[in-house]
């Protein structure tokens, strides 16, 4: 498959993923937008798709920080959920090598919260995640492409894991979802 190829499948992917979640907003019964709202609902805002910002094949290494395995995160509704630093995920963006840890919340997937140099200007002040699943082969692939914003950047009445200050990275993600007039409020 060529290199144009795989950019395309990509982009088309990506683009239904985004269709997907915009219908769920605009018509589901628990869509985080209020009720009068969804008939005018122009859909989320979100950067180009850029497969640089995609990184395949990541091994979950350890831990290495020196916070507790184990801990309470806090939330944005001052509430505490329980999670696990399953471990560490290496990449390099542009040359610059990062790290982003990995938590268990109980729910099978690697929850993966970050802030990037993108967060309060860009994209949600709080920060935005990533859920992955491991693929065939033990490894997973990181899709800032698919980074999303919390619930709670549409409605007060969600409660978010805020993200901790380990995965604060000094970087732009310019990918995924990106700030709106609409979801700045």
């Amino acid at each position: 498959m060529s290199d144009q190829t795989a950019r395309d499948e990509l982009v088309e992917a990506i683009a239904a993923h985004r269709a997907e979640k915009d219908e769920y907003f605009r018509l589901a019964p628990d869509s985080p937008i209020e009720p009068d709202d969804r008939e005018a609902f122009p859909g989320l805002a979100y950067f180009p798709v850029d497969p640089a910002y995609r990184f395949e094949g990541l091994e979950l290494g350890p831990y290495e920080g020196t916070e507790p395995e184990i801990f309470g995160m806090p939330t944005s509704t001052d509430d505490v959920r329980r999670a696990v630093r399953a471990g560490t995920f290496g990449f390099a963006l542009r040359g610059q090598p990062l790290r982003l840890v990995a938590y268990d919340l109980g729910g099978g997937e690697l929850f993966v919260p970050f802030l990037d140099a993108t967060s309060g200007t860009d994209t949600y002040g709080a920060g935005r995640y990533l859920d992955l699943e491991s693929e065939d082969d033990g490894t997973y692939t990181l899709d800032f492409n698919l980074a999303y914003f919390p619930l709670c950047a549409y409605s007060p009445w969600y409660s978010c894991p805020l993200t901790p200050a380990e995965n604060r990275i000094p970087v732009r993600i310019e990918a995924g979802e990106r700030l709106t007039a609409a979801s700045a409020d």
